[in-house]
Protein backbone atom coordinates (compact mmCIF):
# COMPACT_ATOMS: atom_id res chain seq x y z
CA UNK A 1 0.00 0.00 0.00
CA UNK A 2 1.15 3.57 -1.00
CA UNK A 3 1.52 6.06 1.81
CA UNK A 4 -0.86 8.27 0.12
CA UNK A 5 -2.98 5.56 0.00
CA UNK A 6 -3.20 4.69 3.87
CA UNK A 7 -6.03 7.21 5.97
CA UNK A 8 -3.82 9.31 8.21
CA UNK A 9 -5.55 10.83 10.84
CA UNK A 10 -4.17 13.22 13.66
CA UNK A 11 -5.75 13.69 16.72
CA UNK A 12 -4.90 17.81 18.27
CA UNK A 13 -5.18 20.85 20.01
CA UNK A 14 -4.78 24.07 18.41
CA UNK A 15 -2.17 25.06 21.25
CA UNK A 16 -0.04 22.41 20.66
CA UNK A 17 3.48 22.78 19.42
CA UNK A 18 4.00 19.37 18.31
CA UNK A 19 0.63 18.81 16.68
CA UNK A 20 1.21 21.52 14.48
CA UNK A 21 5.04 19.85 13.85
CA UNK A 22 3.24 17.05 12.87
CA UNK A 23 0.70 18.49 10.33
CA UNK A 24 3.44 20.73 9.10
CA UNK A 25 5.47 17.49 8.72
CA UNK A 26 2.62 15.56 6.42
CA UNK A 27 1.72 18.72 4.49
CA UNK A 28 5.30 18.61 3.27
CA UNK A 29 5.53 15.31 2.62
CA UNK A 30 2.54 15.11 0.88
CA UNK A 31 0.36 13.13 3.09
CA UNK A 32 -3.48 13.60 3.38
CA UNK A 33 -5.16 13.62 6.86
CA UNK A 34 -7.76 14.36 8.72
CA UNK A 35 -7.45 17.09 11.37
CA UNK A 36 -9.26 16.19 14.34
CA UNK A 37 -9.38 19.45 17.04
CA UNK A 38 -10.33 17.07 20.54
CA UNK A 39 -10.55 20.32 22.28
CA UNK A 40 -13.75 21.09 20.63
CA UNK A 41 -15.01 17.74 19.79
CA UNK A 42 -15.67 15.24 23.16
CA UNK A 43 -16.18 12.06 21.05
CA UNK A 44 -13.31 12.56 19.25
CA UNK A 45 -11.19 13.11 22.26
CA UNK A 46 -12.65 9.77 23.90
CA UNK A 47 -12.16 7.96 20.31
CA UNK A 48 -8.52 8.98 20.75
CA UNK A 49 -7.59 7.99 24.24
CA UNK A 50 -9.57 4.63 23.77
CA UNK A 51 -7.18 3.90 20.94
CA UNK A 52 -4.06 5.50 22.33
CA UNK A 53 -4.40 5.09 26.25
CA UNK A 54 -3.51 8.54 26.11
CA UNK A 55 -5.07 11.74 26.92
CA UNK A 56 -1.98 14.06 25.30
CA UNK A 57 -1.55 15.18 21.36
CA UNK A 58 -0.71 15.02 19.24
CA UNK A 59 -2.22 11.01 18.45
CA UNK A 60 -1.79 10.09 15.23
CA UNK A 61 -3.44 6.82 13.70
CA UNK A 62 -1.55 6.09 10.13
CA UNK A 63 -3.85 2.80 8.85
CA UNK A 64 -4.75 2.10 12.05
CA UNK A 65 -1.50 2.10 13.75
CA UNK A 66 -1.15 4.58 16.58
CA UNK A 67 1.61 7.00 17.50
CA UNK A 68 1.98 9.01 20.14
CA UNK A 69 3.85 12.57 19.88
CA UNK A 70 5.83 14.02 16.90
CA UNK A 71 7.59 10.96 15.45
CA UNK A 72 8.81 11.24 11.58
CA UNK A 73 10.66 8.19 11.81
CA UNK A 74 8.21 6.15 12.97
CA UNK A 75 5.85 7.87 10.70
CA UNK A 76 8.19 7.48 7.37
CA UNK A 77 7.85 3.52 8.27
CA UNK A 78 4.43 3.14 9.17
CA UNK A 79 3.45 5.19 5.79
CA UNK A 80 5.81 2.98 3.78
CA UNK A 81 5.03 -0.20 4.85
Amino acid sequence: MQAKEKKVIVYSTPTCPYCVYTKTYFTKIGVTFNDIDVSKDQAAAEEMIEKSGQMGVPVIDIGGSIVVGFQPDVFEKLLNA
